[in-house]
Protein backbone atom coordinates (compact mmCIF):
# COMPACT_ATOMS: atom_id res chain seq x y z
CA UNK A 1 0.00 0.00 0.00
CA UNK A 2 1.38 3.40 -0.90
CA UNK A 3 1.75 6.16 1.63
CA UNK A 4 -1.11 8.12 0.01
CA UNK A 5 -3.46 5.12 0.10
CA UNK A 6 -2.55 4.41 3.76
CA UNK A 7 -3.21 8.04 4.67
CA UNK A 8 -6.60 8.02 2.95
CA UNK A 9 -7.59 4.74 4.63
CA UNK A 10 -6.60 6.11 8.04
CA UNK A 11 -8.51 9.35 7.40
CA UNK A 12 -11.62 7.38 6.46
CA UNK A 13 -11.45 5.23 9.60
CA UNK A 14 -11.00 8.27 11.83
CA UNK A 15 -13.94 10.04 10.17
CA UNK A 16 -16.14 7.11 11.21
CA UNK A 17 -17.98 6.87 7.92
CA UNK A 18 -17.62 5.60 4.46
CA UNK A 19 -16.67 8.13 1.86
CA UNK A 20 -16.33 6.36 -1.46
CA UNK A 21 -15.23 9.51 -3.25
CA UNK A 22 -12.09 9.65 -1.11
CA UNK A 23 -11.33 6.01 -1.70
CA UNK A 24 -11.21 6.41 -5.48
CA UNK A 25 -7.93 6.57 -7.28
CA UNK A 26 -6.61 9.94 -8.32
CA UNK A 27 -8.04 11.05 -11.68
CA UNK A 28 -6.01 10.33 -14.76
CA UNK A 29 -4.16 13.25 -16.29
CA UNK A 30 -6.04 15.16 -18.99
CA UNK A 31 -5.17 14.03 -22.50
CA UNK A 32 -2.42 15.99 -24.19
CA UNK A 33 -3.65 18.78 -26.45
CA UNK A 34 -3.26 17.80 -30.08
CA UNK A 35 -0.35 19.53 -31.80
CA UNK A 36 -2.11 20.38 -35.08
CA UNK A 37 0.50 21.82 -37.44
CA UNK A 38 0.94 21.97 -41.20
CA UNK A 39 2.67 18.88 -42.54
CA UNK A 40 1.55 16.59 -39.72
CA UNK A 41 0.19 13.17 -40.67
CA UNK A 42 -3.36 12.28 -39.65
CA UNK A 43 -4.61 8.76 -38.92
CA UNK A 44 -7.94 7.28 -37.94
CA UNK A 45 -8.55 5.58 -34.58
CA UNK A 46 -7.37 2.22 -35.96
CA UNK A 47 -4.14 3.67 -37.34
CA UNK A 48 -5.24 3.93 -40.98
CA UNK A 49 -3.77 6.85 -42.91
CA UNK A 50 -6.25 9.70 -43.48
CA UNK A 51 -4.06 12.47 -44.88
CA UNK A 52 -1.78 15.36 -44.03
CA UNK A 53 -2.48 18.75 -42.50
CA UNK A 54 -2.20 21.17 -45.44
CA UNK A 55 -2.72 24.32 -43.37
CA UNK A 56 -3.98 25.63 -40.06
CA UNK A 57 -5.78 28.95 -39.67
CA UNK A 58 -7.07 29.79 -36.22
CA UNK A 59 -9.05 26.82 -34.97
CA UNK A 60 -9.53 25.24 -38.43
CA UNK A 61 -7.15 22.73 -40.00
CA UNK A 62 -7.30 21.60 -43.62
CA UNK A 63 -6.65 17.88 -44.13
CA UNK A 64 -5.43 16.91 -47.61
CA UNK A 65 -6.37 13.29 -48.26
CA UNK A 66 -4.99 13.30 -51.79
CA UNK A 67 -8.58 13.33 -53.09
CA UNK A 68 -10.14 16.23 -51.15
CA UNK A 69 -9.12 19.02 -48.84
CA UNK A 70 -11.42 19.06 -45.83
CA UNK A 71 -11.67 21.82 -43.22
CA UNK A 72 -11.88 20.35 -39.72
CA UNK A 73 -11.92 22.09 -36.31
CA UNK A 74 -8.64 21.58 -34.46
CA UNK A 75 -10.68 20.41 -31.48
CA UNK A 76 -11.61 17.29 -33.49
CA UNK A 77 -8.04 15.97 -33.27
CA UNK A 78 -6.46 13.83 -30.58
CA UNK A 79 -2.75 13.41 -30.02
CA UNK A 80 -1.27 9.92 -29.81
CA UNK A 81 2.30 8.78 -29.47
CA UNK A 82 2.22 8.14 -33.24
CA UNK A 83 0.76 11.52 -34.25
CA UNK A 84 -2.62 13.10 -34.87
CA UNK A 85 -5.83 11.08 -34.77
CA UNK A 86 -9.31 11.89 -36.04
CA UNK A 87 -12.53 9.97 -35.51
CA UNK A 88 -13.19 9.33 -39.21
CA UNK A 89 -11.61 7.05 -41.77
CA UNK A 90 -10.18 8.51 -44.97
CA UNK A 91 -13.23 7.24 -46.89
CA UNK A 92 -15.66 8.77 -44.39
CA UNK A 93 -13.86 12.14 -44.41
CA UNK A 94 -13.75 12.24 -48.23
CA UNK A 95 -17.46 11.38 -48.49
CA UNK A 96 -18.37 14.06 -45.93
CA UNK A 97 -16.22 16.69 -47.66
CA UNK A 98 -17.58 15.87 -51.12
CA UNK A 99 -21.15 15.94 -49.81
CA UNK A 100 -20.57 19.30 -48.13
CA UNK A 101 -19.00 20.76 -51.28
CA UNK A 102 -21.87 19.56 -53.48
CA UNK A 103 -24.41 20.97 -51.05
CA UNK A 104 -22.60 24.32 -50.88
CA UNK A 105 -22.43 24.51 -54.71
CA UNK A 106 -26.16 23.73 -55.00
CA UNK A 107 -26.98 26.45 -52.47
CA UNK A 108 -24.72 28.90 -54.30
CA UNK A 109 -26.27 28.17 -57.71
CA UNK A 110 -29.76 28.49 -56.24
CA UNK A 111 -28.82 31.93 -54.89
CA UNK A 112 -27.92 33.38 -58.32
CA UNK A 113 -30.17 36.36 -58.99
CA UNK A 114 -30.49 39.05 -61.68
CA UNK A 115 -28.33 42.07 -60.93
CA UNK A 116 -25.52 40.06 -59.33
CA UNK A 117 -22.02 41.04 -60.53
CA UNK A 118 -19.92 38.36 -62.26
CA UNK A 119 -16.11 38.41 -62.32
CA UNK A 120 -13.34 36.45 -64.00
CA UNK A 121 -10.94 34.25 -62.05
CA UNK A 122 -8.61 37.22 -61.50
CA UNK A 123 -11.37 39.37 -60.01
CA UNK A 124 -11.90 41.47 -63.15
CA UNK A 125 -15.44 42.66 -63.88
CA UNK A 126 -17.22 40.65 -66.58
CA UNK A 127 -20.85 41.74 -66.32
CA UNK A 128 -24.03 41.09 -64.38
CA UNK A 129 -26.57 38.30 -64.27
CA UNK A 130 -29.57 39.38 -66.32
CA UNK A 131 -31.68 36.24 -66.00
CA UNK A 132 -31.70 32.74 -64.56
CA UNK A 133 -33.78 30.20 -66.48
CA UNK A 134 -33.51 26.58 -65.40
CA UNK A 135 -29.90 25.54 -65.82
CA UNK A 136 -28.94 28.62 -67.86
CA UNK A 137 -27.72 32.00 -66.65
CA UNK A 138 -27.70 35.03 -68.94
CA UNK A 139 -24.69 37.24 -68.26
CA UNK A 140 -24.86 40.73 -69.74
CA UNK A 141 -21.71 42.71 -70.44
CA UNK A 142 -21.68 46.29 -71.75
CA UNK A 143 -21.47 44.93 -75.31
CA UNK A 144 -23.09 41.47 -75.36
CA UNK A 145 -25.25 38.91 -73.64
CA UNK A 146 -24.31 35.27 -73.24
CA UNK A 147 -26.24 32.30 -71.89
CA UNK A 148 -24.02 30.09 -69.80
CA UNK A 149 -24.78 26.79 -68.10
CA UNK A 150 -24.88 27.08 -64.32
CA UNK A 151 -22.04 24.56 -64.23
CA UNK A 152 -19.79 27.23 -65.83
CA UNK A 153 -20.19 29.46 -62.77
CA UNK A 154 -18.32 28.97 -59.51
CA UNK A 155 -18.40 30.74 -56.20
CA UNK A 156 -15.50 33.11 -55.83
CA UNK A 157 -14.44 35.20 -52.85
CA UNK A 158 -16.74 38.05 -53.93
CA UNK A 159 -19.53 36.19 -55.72
CA UNK A 160 -20.00 34.42 -59.06
CA UNK A 161 -16.88 33.74 -61.15
CA UNK A 162 -16.55 32.45 -64.71
CA UNK A 163 -13.49 31.19 -66.56
CA UNK A 164 -13.45 34.00 -69.16
CA UNK A 165 -12.64 37.68 -69.15
CA UNK A 166 -15.21 40.23 -70.31
CA UNK A 167 -13.52 40.48 -73.75
CA UNK A 168 -13.44 36.69 -74.13
CA UNK A 169 -17.12 36.36 -73.19
CA UNK A 170 -18.14 39.14 -75.57
CA UNK A 171 -16.15 37.57 -78.42
CA UNK A 172 -17.68 34.16 -77.73
CA UNK A 173 -21.19 35.64 -77.59
CA UNK A 174 -20.67 37.40 -80.95
CA UNK A 175 -19.11 34.29 -82.52
CA UNK A 176 -15.80 36.01 -83.21
CA UNK A 177 -12.30 34.86 -82.40
CA UNK A 178 -11.73 34.85 -78.67
CA UNK A 179 -8.98 37.29 -77.68
CA UNK A 180 -6.16 35.86 -75.61
CA UNK A 181 -4.68 37.37 -72.53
Amino acid sequence: MTFRAAFLATALLMAGGAAPAFAQAAPAAAPAKANVTAGASVSDAKGGAVGTIASVSGDIAVIDTGVVKASVPTSAFAQSDKGLLIGMTKTELEAAAQGAAASAQQQFLASLKPGTAVTDQNGGAVGTIEAVEGDLVTVATPNAKAKLPKSAIAQGPNGPVIGMTQAQLEAAAKGTAVPTG
